[in-house]
């Protein structure tokens, strides 16, 4: 153990919460389960928060073919490391965030490993709690813009712009110059607008589509970023310019080949997942440097967070916040508080 620094003796186990199988109530078990020991360049972190994301909730209804079961949940963590190799970045007692393998066990425990090239070191002038909020919804922004190449003066449409993901994608959209279109409940239209949105659309508007066509003119959109999927992509297809792009963060319907030609859109698909499920180790150390510019943006006041809704870290808690997740109607972030 000379090579290892550790703060103070570690506990063998570990309270973690698990998903026996996958099933339709989420319901989810409290388990003890080994203190893992990190090997080489990993960092064994003692967890404090946890963000919940609608993903989340989506793979515990329906499992993932990479799944050992019983499986931990949970993907975005922040927390302190507390155990290390020496010479490995960051050494023990920094704040670190990370988005977690999707194939691997989740971080919804009191202590996990990750690779030292994929976390974040969290400036002093961000809260833990904060900080849970970017990753995912965060990431997920930063990859769809890069997608969409936006360009100053760009019009940009952004589905369901109140999720956690339109909210950060609004803001960093607009520090790059995009004229941004968005669709939310009108209670939260105001947020929208604060956050930096042009226009925003009531999403249940009979009249969407005309009342869009008529702000933005005959030219279409010239990217759109799509969170919903199903067929709302193929009216967002409809909505964009010849050779518009479009981003899109989940399962593509089938498209009618009439409207591949009369629009011949640049299809991106957006997986955050897939830095880890494609090994890809350039993609992993992305993740880290997308997290040092959503950490340093949060520090220098240039974006706003989501609303925090703090959840406990019980089964019974977690498992109604990701029903929550699905059932929508909220705007902001669901944190578990592990530890701290």
């Amino acid at each position: 153990m000379s090579h290892i620094q550790q703060t103070t003796e570690l506990p063998s186990t570990m309270r973690a919460l698990a998903l026996i199988e996958p099933n339709d109530a989420i319901a989810l078990s409290e388990l003890s389960v080994p203190v893992s020991s990190p090997e080489g360049n990993e960092l064994l972190v003692k967890v404090e928060y946890v963000g919940l994301n609608h993903g989340d909730a989506n793979f515990a209804k329906q499992g993932f073919c990479k799944w050992h079961y019983p499986h931990v949940l949970g993907h975005d963590a922040v927390g302190v490391v507390v155990q290390a190799s020496k010479g490995v970045f960051p050494g023990v007692g920094a704040r670190v965030v990370w988005h977690a393998s999707l194939g691997d066990q989740g971080v919804l425990s009191e202590y996990t490993t990750v690779p030292n090239y994929a976390v974040s070191v969290v400036p002093d002038n961000v809260s833990p709690a904060d900080a849970a909020t970017l990753p995912c919804s965060g990431m997920t922004a930063l990859i769809a813009l890069d997608k969409l190449q936006l360009s100053e003066g760009d019009s940009l449409f952004i589905d369901a712009g109140a999720g956690g993901v339109g909210q950060f994608a609004i803001q960093f959209a607009k520090q790059r110059g995009a004229t941004v279109f968005t669709t939310a409940s009108k209670h939260n239209h105001k947020l929208l607008k604060q956050l930096g949105a042009d226009v925003v659309f009531d999403y249940k508007d009979p009249k969407l589509e005309d009342k869009i066509r008529r702000e933005l003119g005959p030219q279409g959109f010239d990217a759109v970023l799509d969170c919903i999927g199903g067929d709302t992509t193929i009216r967002n297809v409809e909505l964009m310019r010849f050779c518009g792009r479009i981003a899109c963060l989940n399962e593509l319907p089938k498209f009618e080949q009439e409207l591949m030609f009369r629009r011949a859109p640049n299809i991106g698909i957006v997986s955050l997942g897939g830095a880890w499920l494609a090994n890809s180790l350039c993609a992993q150390q992305k993740l880290s440097f997308m997290g040092n510019l959503l950490l340093d943006n949060a520090a220098r006041g240039e974006i706003k967070l989501p609303q925090i809704h703090a959840v406990d870290f019980t089964a019974e808690a977690v498992s109604a916040a990701l029903n929550k997740q699905l059932a929508g109607g909220f705007t902001g972030k669901q944190v578990v508080q592990v530890s701290g």
